[in-house]
């Protein structure tokens, strides 16, 4: 239940959320909760990605970084469009070359790390319905994950919980980021 704060960026609005984490921790649940309590609009990473990569994942072949490049790049790219208007999107940005692309695109995006232990995860991934992310890949994902380093602006928050609790502890985690604009 635990939850790090990391340093903000300089405030200029309502900021953009990237909803990070492996598969199953909840990206698609708390991310809209999130953005409706902030009053700012969502939207799904998984939109983003373009078909040969919802294939290749169907089939439990695990993303390579040529094939998240555009995936992060028009994630990015809606980031930057909301720019000192706030939004939130989900993408599970796992290794810090992916933040940083993020970044890159839109420098003032804020993270909030939803994390959790590999059990309570699978057990979630298994319950979804009509997910194209198997639980075969769930090793991958924490094979590849890299948390938030201490100079990334952003937040960790644990799953544990109903999805209303853990979009609480996210919000208010966000709110209590140095430098956070008084509206989040």
């Amino acid at each position: 239940m635990s939850t790090t704060p990391h340093p903000a960026p300089a405030a200029g609005g309502p900021p953009v959320v990237v909803v990070m984490g492996v598969a199953g921790t909840g990206k698609t649940t708390i991310g809209p909760l999130v953005a409706d309590t902030l009053g700012l609009p969502y939207a799904e990473g998984d939109d983003f990605h373009p078909a040969a990569n919802v294939a290749k994942m169907s089939a439990g072949v695990p993303l390579d970084d040529g094939d998240r490049e555009p995936w992060l790049d028009a994630i990015g790219g809606w980031a930057h469009g909301r720019a000192g208007r706030g939004g939130v999107v989900s993408s599970s940005a796992l290794k810090r070359v992916y933040r940083d692309r993020l970044r890159a695109a839109a420098p003032g995006v804020v993270f909030l790390h939803l994390t959790g232990d590999r059990e309570l995860i699978e057990r979630r991934m298994a319950a979804r319905k009509g997910h194209f992310m198997p639980t075969a890949l769930l090793d991958s994902q924490f094979a590849t994950l890299q948390p938030l380093a201490a100079d990334e602006a952003g937040v960790a928050v644990d799953v544990s919980g109903t999805p209303e609790e853990i979009a609480a502890r996210a919000v208010t985690a966000l709110r209590a980021l140095p430098d956070a604009p008084a509206g989040t």
